[in-house]
């Protein structure tokens, strides 16, 4: 089972290539659907999700993909599972599986995920409708005294019984603690607390006996608030990102994915340009981009099955682009030429 687990984890930060993540709720893609005038619909959440999974050359970037319990069980107009299509295009197809942060009690500011109640049972399920790798998400805000170390300790006990979960079920755990861009705090307050999560995430993963071999690392860069008013540099952005990271993680874990939440689609793209040119690191340093990757094609496509390619167009080309930045060969200029 290990060796299985190994490769599979390898082959989602393969060369060239990094995960999209499509596992919003139904209530956050219907945010998504507001900024275009369409509504929040089973029938025009499959349709979206069709229109990515279907792109053509989608596995030429996308190594795997993230979905959501709803998208998982879902079918394109062909008959074919979502899983199966994906699988068809060379992807990976994955699961969130963590119920969502709800406020930590007597720890105001602060958030818990939940999800563990039931998880051995769903991830049995999951396996068997395909899913071969998963993700659990803790947000943490930063700001006065926060992450305290509770919050900190609360959350990675729960994310490393369920990577333990994952691993005996069969499944590769991506694990994502996230260090909300949200404040004014600058980027060594961003960095302070990132490396205190990490730290207590990887003991954690440690005494809960899991093959780092067979996790993955899903985190956010380091990067100031976004009310900060010193907003740095992408080459500064890299080289504390890749400072933290040499400090806490362990260079038996396979790959970083990094999270694009609060940047634009060319800011993660560049920045992770910035850290795989810089280099001299254990792991791959990859993606595992949402909005990042999704946010262009949601608005060539606009609901409106004749915006197919147009939406399809626009996926193929940030997953390029991204797909270069994993080697350092990313220009912004390429932008423009496309």
């Amino acid at each position: 089972m290990s060796d299985a687990l190994h490769a599979t984890a390898r082959e989602l930060v393969g060369p060239g290539k990094g995960i999209l993540a499509a596992d919003e709720s139904t209530g956050t893609i219907g945010k998504r659907f507001d900024t275009i005038d369409v509504e929040n619909t089973e029938p025009n959440r499959r349709a979206y999700r069709q229109m990515l999974f279907t792109t053509p050359g989608f596995g030429d970037h996308l190594s795997g993909v993230i979905l959501y319990d709803e998208t998982i069980r879902q079918s394109a107009d062909d008959g074919r599972s979502f899983v199966d299509v994906l699988t068809a295009a060379g992807s990976i197809p994955g699961i969130k599986v963590d119920t969502g942060a709800k406020p930590l009690a007597f720890f105001p500011g602060e958030f818990v995920t939940e999800g563990l109640d039931g998880l051995r049972e769903r991830m049995a399920e999951y396996r068997e409708l395909g899913a071969r790798f998963a993700k659990w998400r803790a947000p943490m805000a930063v700001g006065g005294d926060l992450p305290t170390d509770f919050a900190i300790l609360a959350n990675m006990h729960a994310m490393a019984r369920y990577a333990a979960l994952c691993q005996e079920a069969g499944v590769v755990p991506i694990v994502e603690p996230e260090i909300l861009m949200d404040g004014d705090h600058d980027i060594a307050a961003c960095e302070a607390a990132t490396g205190r999560t990490l730290a207590v995430l990887f003991e954690q993963l440690a005494a809960h006996r899991v093959d780092l071999a067979g996790t993955l690392l899903k985190v956010n860069m380091i990067v100031p608030g976004k009310g900060n008013a010193v907003q740095d540099e992408d080459r500064a952005i890299a080289e504390a990102t890749i400072r933290v990271l040499t400090t806490q993680v362990p260079p038996e874990v396979p790959g970083v994915v990094f999270l694009s939440g609060g940047m634009t689609d060319a800011q993660a793209t560049g920045r992770l340009n910035e850290m795989n040119r810089l280099g001299g690191v254990p792991w791959e340093l990859s993606y595992s981009y949402g909005r990042a990757l999704q946010a262009p094609s949601l608005q060539a496509w606009r609901g409106d099955p004749a915006n197919v390619e147009a939406g399809q167009r626009a996926l193929a080309h940030r997953a390029r682009m991204n797909g270069l930045a994993r080697s350092g060969e990313y220009e912004a200029a390429m932008e423009s030429a496309a």
